[in-house]
């Protein structure tokens, strides 16, 4: 049978023109009922032709046509009774209020091992672009693309947790995502869910993205293409014939990875070593196999840059994909103009040596009013007076002095070369395959927000600093940069 469009009628309240794919399970249908009314599919009693919708009817059996108003019985979830005393501590609110309070958002519930889901998705929502461009997305949950289905049900679950100040259980979109990707269904002892690698999910999902969010008009591509995709200039020579003709290709990228060895201590430098590999391959001057090597710079910085660290490995002895626990720090603020291309780096040039001065202008005031405090505070004990006042004008900056016209017009890329810190998502455990994943994600200045699963919390800076792994403590698989913001 064809998709039809019910609407459903609970508690006085009439729900239109719900998609029901009638060569689904029921289970599905409940789960869009749930994201609307709170009602958990195991309390809801819909009424159709025959009695109660049970999880084993066969809804192609049930005649229904586009229109159809379904009845439902069940009570959602209790809200959290309006406290009696006009003065609250913190610590005294309930979860949903001390959200309120300190303006948290929602989390997501762990649906059983999926962290690394909900991780994933709490980082990716961190950019408000991709907010715009899911809302673009015309596709509905019930079409025969599985792909489709799952951009939807992200546009879908992005708006719910924007409606909502509690756990949110992801429940359409988890079924989209298993229906798209098989090896997020295997199961274990019990048959519960596996835990799954955080990085797949989020690959896998960046990739959907890619393939299903709308073009822009001007520009010809989407958002995963312009704000998330940057350009790769590699050059192969054979190190045994010098002589030899280079090759330079060009290539797009989604993330840069982080290699880690026994001498990697900064993510700079596990980064650069992933751009220069040596590798073995037949020489036509030579007519031989030559030791060649490819060295890769960054040729287009986008706006948002993912850093992967590699620190999962195979042990083919235990079967497992082991955990490398060594540190490495990663900064709040990253220059990548390191990693780029000459011609690019020449670009970047005049824009990075202004957003240095304004740096240490700021640098200076903040030591200025440090000083100008304590001068205060001996004036004040010893009866004298202090009236020094601190300047904190800043005079405004045209940027278009600074900035390579080219990347101006570049939609989407860097015009800086220079990032901050946006999200992390991290791992704590000993292989991919166990432990359990957070997203950290930056709210303002100093303020960060922990999405532990439904569990959210408000963190620092120097909370975030911490997570740079040597030890069974929470540490950065994946982080998030985003171009640094002009003034």
């Amino acid at each position: 049978m064809p998709i039809v469009k019910v609407n459903v009628k609970w508690s006085g309240k009439k729900f239109d023109n719900i998609e029901l794919d009638t060569d689904e399970s029921p289970e599905l249908f409940k789960s869009q009922i749930y994201s609307q009314t709170g009602v958990p599919p195991e309390r809801q009693k819909i009424m159709v032709k025959g009695g109660m919708l049970k999880d084993t009817t066969d809804l192609n059996k049930l005649g229904l046509k586009d229109g159809q108003t379904l009845m439902m019985m069940g009570t959602a979830g209790e809200l959290p009774k309006a406290p009696e005393k006009p003065t609250q501590f913190i610590e005294d609110m309930t979860d949903a209020e001390r959200a309120e309070a300190l303006d948290i958002p929602a989390g997501l519930e762990n649906l059983g091992n999926t962290c690394y889901m909900n991780s994933t998705l709490q980082c990716l929502r961190v950019m408000p672009e991709l907010h715009t461009a899911l809302d673009k997305y015309e596709g509905g949950l019930a079409n025969v693309d599985n792909r489709g289905n799952l951009t939807a049900s992200l546009r879908n679950l992005f708006k719910d947790l924007g409606r909502n100040s509690e756990g949110f259980p992801p429940l359409v979109f988890w079924q989209m995502l298993r229906q798209v990707f098989p090896q997020f269904s295997q199961t274990g002892q019990g048959g519960a869910p596996m835990q799954q690698d955080a990085e797949e999910c989020w690959s896998e999902l960046v990739s959907v993205l890619k393939a299903k969010l709308p073009k822009d008009d001007t520009t010809g591509h989407n958002f995963i293409e312009q704000y998330m995709t940057g350009e790769i200039q590699s050059e192969l020579k054979c190190v045994e014939a010098p002589e030899e003709e280079k090759v330079i290709t060009q290539e797009p990228f989604s993330k840069l990875s982080c290699h880690i060895s026994k001498d990697t201590n900064y993510m700079g430098t596990g980064i650069k070593e992933s751009l220069t590999e040596e590798l073995e391959k037949n020489s036509p001057t030579l007519d031989r196999t030559a030791k060649y090597e490819r060295v890769s710079r960054v040729s287009r910085l986008p706006q948002y840059l993912p850093i992967q660290f590699i620190r999962f490995f195979w042990k083919p002895q235990e079967r497992i994909r082991a955990k490398i626990l060594r540190r490495v720090k990663f900064p709040l603020n990253f220059d990548a103009t390191e990693l780029c291309t000459p011609e690019l780096q020449n670009k970047y040039s005049k824009a990075k040596m202004k957003l240095k001065e304004l740096d240490d202008n700021k640098e200076q005031k903040r030591r200025e009013e440090k000083r100008r405090k304590i001068d205060q505070e001996i004036a004040g004990a010893s009866g004298g007076s202090s009236s020094t006042d601190m300047d904190t004008s800043e005079d405004k900056v045209d940027w278009s002095e600074f900035l390579d016209p080219e990347l101006l017009k570049d939609v989407g890329g860097n015009p800086t070369g220079q990032y901050e810190l946006c999200a992390v998502l991290t791992h704590v455990g000993r292989s991919a395959d166990s432990g359990h994943y957070i997203g950290w994600v930056k709210k303002g200045e100093d303020e960060w927000h922990k999405f532990d699963d439904d569990k959210v919390s408000v963190v620092k800076d120097a909370d975030i600093e911490r997570l740079d792994g040597g030890g069974d403590w929470h540490t950065a698989y994946i982080v998030l940069y985003r171009a640094k913001r002009l003034e």
